[in-house]
């Protein structure tokens, strides 16, 4: 499961990647669990952090957003699969101070006689995400 931090608690979020957004490194709450900070804490503690980025490049740009934005999604995915059945990820970058954003580059290529675009995209900063697991004593 995936929280993500919201005043003085935690909610299950997921994720919300969408090239077409401002914030196109998203989450939107689920739903289905919510803990308070105070209770988390006594639960869990952090095992280890990550931080998750990603690149994608060609000739047409919303192709290369979206392709960016699936590759950091499955890393996510991936990571939560990965984890133990009692552990949890925790979305740590913040909205305002580190949050990952789409960043852009665009160059020119000859293809032939013609002039062509190239994209080239990468998130940064980095996705922060700590994996805390059920603490044993």
């Amino acid at each position: 499961m995936i929280f993500k931090k919201y005043g003085t608690s935690y909610h299950s979020v997921t994720p919300n990647f969408d090239s077409r957004a401002m914030t196109e490194v998203g989450f939107q709450k689920s739903g289905d669990q919510s803990v308070p900070v105070s209770e988390f804490d006594q639960q869990y503690e952090l095992a280890e952090t990550r931080e998750l980025t990603a690149a994608a490049e060609g000739d047409v740009q919303d192709r290369v957003e979206k392709e960016l934005l699936e590759s950091l999604r499955k890393q996510l995915i991936d990571l939560e699969q990965s984890a133990s059945d009692h552990a949890v990820l925790v979305i740590t970058s913040e909205a305002g101070k580190d949050y990952p954003k789409s960043r852009e580059k665009t160059s020119m290529k000859v293809v032939g006689h013609d002039n062509k675009l190239h994209f080239q995209r990468s998130i940064e900063p980095p996705l922060r995400v700590a994996v805390y697991r059920l603490r044993t004593s």
